[in-house]
């Protein structure tokens, strides 16, 4: 891999990590673990974000394709599932866990899909609002080839997929993507089950538009629902409504903070999420990271210095 391409890596594995400290650095030993929901469509496991695969008489439809090193996994992976070509990859957002796979894939003959914003963040590069390590621009063959607004349906013979643009929730260009035949939602990052989300606020990512998405799952959702997450295990509806309350009291606790006057580090020093830590098995650096991206997606943005007045002679 060239230095851009390694720096491009090494910034999506810190996205992917999250809160977790782990680091993946032999893809060479990653297995897609495949698991049915039923329907024909399919949850795929490996290193980085969940793979959603739906498959139609005609191709393929997926959703994120991982580190780029996994390419050739997944395409094996889909290939013990069918003879169909995969027509269509959808990007939930444009963290390199995610969208990694898009150039090969690409090459590939694959029609890259996602929200509008996905593909100037890629094109632009962007920088990590926790500690301020950039990721540079992506190459113009992993950029998607196809981009949407407010919503879009693909569709391969037989089936249909239905993406919908979550505003300002993980990241500024979030999709989630619902196979209705199926009952299948594939949320991308804006749901992380088992650990504490990743909220890029610094690429228009926001804890009211975390809770505001997860408000536009539940309505889609029933008890049969089976709930792709951005990392984490297929869950259903019942572990969605938790993930919401634990999100809804983050942001409160937080918010008291804020309007107590206290600082990011005062913040992150009232260890406002001890009971939480525990429950997600959170080390300290986890919870640190989870109250900062709140605070700062919650602290209203400085104003713009005052332009000086010109004393008058």
């Amino acid at each position: 891999m060239n230095r851009i391409a390694l720096a491009a890596l090494a910034a999506a594995v810190f996205w992917a990590c999250g809160a977790s400290a782990q680091r993946i650095t032999d893809f060479s030993n990653v297995e897609e673990k495949v698991t049915e929901l039923g329907h024909k469509t399919y949850w795929i496991e490996g290193a980085g974000g969940n793979t959603t695969v739906a498959v139609g008489g005609d191709g393929v439809i997926m959703v994120d394709g991982q580190f780029a090193p996994v390419h050739d996994k997944i395409k094996a992976a889909v290939a013990k599932l069918t003879d169909r070509p995969i027509k269509y990859l959808v990007d939930t957002h444009f963290h390199g866990d995610h969208t990694g796979g898009n150039e090969a894939f690409a090459k590939d003959g694959v029609t890259v899909v996602a929200h509008e914003n996905v593909g100037k963040r890629l094109a632009e590069g962007s920088v990590n609002g926790l500690n301020g390590n950039k990721t540079p621009p992506s190459p113009n063959g992993a950029l998607p080839a196809k981009s949407y607004k407010n919503s879009m349906t693909l569709r391969v013979k037989g089936r249909a997929a239905q993406l919908r643009h979550v505003v300002g929730a993980h990241t500024d260009g979030d999709t989630f993507v619902y196979f209705k035949d199926a009952n299948v939602l594939s949320t991308g990052d804006t749901v992380t089950i088992g650990r504490y989300p990743n909220i890029d606020f610094a690429n228009g990512g926001n804890i009211k538009g975390m809770i505001a998405g997860v408000d536009a799952f539940l309505k889609i959702a029933n008890d049969d629902t089976k709930i792709v997450p951005g990392h984490g295990p297929v869950v259903g509806k019942a572990s969605l409504v938790e993930y919401r309350a634990m999100l809804v009291g983050a942001r409160d606790r937080i918010a008291k903070l804020i309007k107590d006057g206290k600082t990011e580090q005062e913040a992150v020093a009232a260890k406002p999420f001890a009971d939480l830590d525990k429950r997600l098995g959170a080390n300290e650096q986890q919870s640190t990271n989870f109250v900062r991206v709140i605070y700062n997606s919650l602290k209203p943005a400085k104003p713009a210095a005052a332009a000086t007045s010109v004393k008058k002679a």
